[in-house]
């Protein structure tokens, strides 16, 4: 008997060995890898292939479903745009406040939608008001130059449409952008000057460019950390955890929330902080000095921000249906179970845990599907208009086009490496293997296991990396007898902190397509903003975190490995 476990333990390594090699490399499509266990686990005989198949549907997938259905009516009725423009708006032309909006409103978007919709869709007005705060710079240089020669200066009038001799414009696709003028955003780039050999007007214009790409990139990162539909790692891990430990009950929408959403405003002040000075310098008596007329180029600035919030024209009845629809369904989170007092869910109490978020994106998401959006109308042969039909707010079809089939397949594919480690025997053999490591402090296992998926995941794609990891991180916390959340939260965080490559996040090499970065430049700010990450999070372990959940001691709802049990 001991010596058919071994082989099954070994044979179930081999499989999260290949899987794990196929997806760092990517040798083969993400989610074709991940269909793999589902070929080897039968063969070896570790799993039955009924088994091992119903493990690439879980509640995480009607989550996602309900989700899916909430971004794509948001993103067909352009409220993402009016939602982001009128928080730019809000903070005012300032350079300093200008980034830290478009900052805030991309973290916020980034709740709701994917980080790469997010970085897609607001990218384009970055570029618009960057390109226009050097053309008024130009501008007003002339103006000056041109008083100074003893002409009459006639003001200074921007003209957004009008194409000077130092810049043309050239159109390129942005990867993952969408809207309902189809997959093509604007990026105008400046003519190569002749005297310095950059295609800018001065080092600031250049540095100016960097640190707004730079901004949109990681603050629609940062920005998915706070919920757990924001980012599929998030997703993930609350239904790995969920399903190990299934009389734990705290990981919900609530309670992510209130111990992500402190961490996410840190690290994005930080950051904003961190890039301004990196490219900028950080001038607070400039920031926060009250009565000063606005420049030129602040002028023009707010000047494209308004411009491009008056072409959404006035708010139309399918945004607002969709904001409250969304409204509804953020209550509807918050309030199922939030722990301090009795959620909704309470009303059931013959069905205790039956009622999840996944039920609320359900009944959310139908509703787009019920909803009309616009009567269809056809004209009788007696030349009345009469109504025969409805458009709902979202079709099927839109539905599928922004329905991530491939992440889907791949969550489910780590969910049956994890239960196949289970079945074999694999997770208790490491969990044993890794008890020693209990003799180190926890907070130094804590950065380790941070450090090492902050790592992974610069290379591989953060679902894969996480998807990979938390099978072996589970079997390590119960070994040292440390509560699993201690370990399994920080490096869930961690695993979203690809900062440093374009080809470590799809917002990163978003950004990047524009053509303001280069590689050096994400290194050396993606480094800080990893180690402010890396810091906010082990910080949160040791405060309001660990308050939260009570890591001080192991809980009971979690199994204890001993060496007795294992075959």
């Amino acid at each position: 008997y001991k010596f058919w476990s071994y082989i099954q333990e070994a044979e179930c390594a081999y499989t999260l060995f290949v899987v794990a090699i196929f997806w760092l490399t990517e040798a083969l499509p993400l989610s074709v890898t991940a269909l793999l266990p589902g070929l080897m686990f039968p063969l070896f005989g570790i799993m039955a292939s009924k088994n091992v198949a119903s493990a690439y549907f879980k509640d995480f997938h009607l989550l996602l479903i309900g989700v899916i259905c909430l971004a794509t009516s948001i993103e067909k009725w352009n409220l993402h745009k009016r939602i982001a423009l009128r928080m730019v708006m809000m903070v005012g032309v300032n350079p300093a406040w200008l980034t830290l909006g478009f900052m805030s409103s991309t973290a916020f978007l980034s709740m709701w939608l994917s980080n790469t919709s997010t970085a897609a869709m607001v990218m384009p007005i970055v570029e618009a008001v960057a390109q226009q705060i050097i053309s008024a710079e130009a501008e007003v240089e002339a103006t000056q130059m041109t008083h100074f020669s003893g002409s009459t200066n006639h003001g200074l009038e921007i003209d957004e449409g009008v194409e000077t001799n130092e810049r043309k414009e050239k159109t390129i696709p942005v990867p993952g952008y969408s809207n309902d003028a189809g997959k093509i955003s604007r990026k105008t780039e400046l003519e190569k000057n002749s005297g310095t050999g950059t295609k800018y007007r001065t080092e600031r214009d250049h540095m100016m460019c960097k640190l707004m790409c730079l901004c949109i990139a990681y603050s629609s990162t940062i920005g998915g950390l706070t919920t757990i539909t924001g980012t599929s790692t998030n997703l993930i891990f609350a239904e790995h955890f969920n399903t190990r430990y299934p009389d734990c009950h705290c990981i919900n929408f609530g309670s992510w929330f209130m111990l992500s959403f402190p961490a996410a405003i840190i690290i994005l002040l930080l950051s904003w902080i961190w890039l301004h000075w990196l490219f900028l310098g950080f001038n607070f008596k400039e920031m926060f000095k009250c009565g000063k007329t606005k420049t030129a180029k602040q002028k023009a600035c707010a000047e494209v921000i308004k411009q491009e919030y008056q072409k959404l024209g006035p708010m139309r009845y399918q945004e607002i249906v969709t904001l409250v629809l969304f409204t509804v369904m953020a209550l509807l989170w918050f309030s199922r179970d939030p722990g301090f007092v009795s959620g909704w869910s309470a009303l059931f109490p013959e069905y205790p845990g039956f009622a999840t978020d996944s039920t609320v994106a359900l009944l959310i998401g139908i509703l787009f599907f019920l909803i009309p959006a616009k009567r269809l109308t056809k004209t009788t042969p007696t030349g009345e208009i009469v109504a025969f039909d409805y458009s709902p707010l979202i079709t099927w079809k839109e539905f599928q086009s922004f329905m991530p089939w491939d992440i889907a397949i791949l969550v489910g594919g780590g969910f049956a490496l994890a239960d196949g480690c289970e079945e074999s025997g694999l997770s208790k053999w490491i969990g044993n293997k890794l008890s020693p490591l209990g003799s180190l402090p926890v907070w130094l296992i804590i950065l380790i296991s941070s450090l090492l998926v902050t790592s992974i995941t610069e290379v591989a794609s953060n679902p894969a990396t996480i998807t990979l990891l938390l099978p072996i991180l589970s079997p390590l916390a119960e070994a040292i007898q440390v509560n699993p959340l201690y370990i399994l939260i920080p490096s869930t965080l961690c695993t979203s902190f690809a900062f440093l490559l374009p080809v470590a996040n799809p917002p990163n090499a978003i950004v990047f397509s524009y053509g303001h970065l280069k590689v050096i430049d994400m290194v050396k700010a993606g480094l800080g903003v990893n180690i402010v990450g890396v810091a906010v999070v082990m910080l949160g372990m040791s405060t309001w975190i660990g308050a939260i959940f009570d890591l001080s001691t192991y809980p009971s709802w979690a199994p204890t490995i001993s060496n007795e049990t294992m075959p």
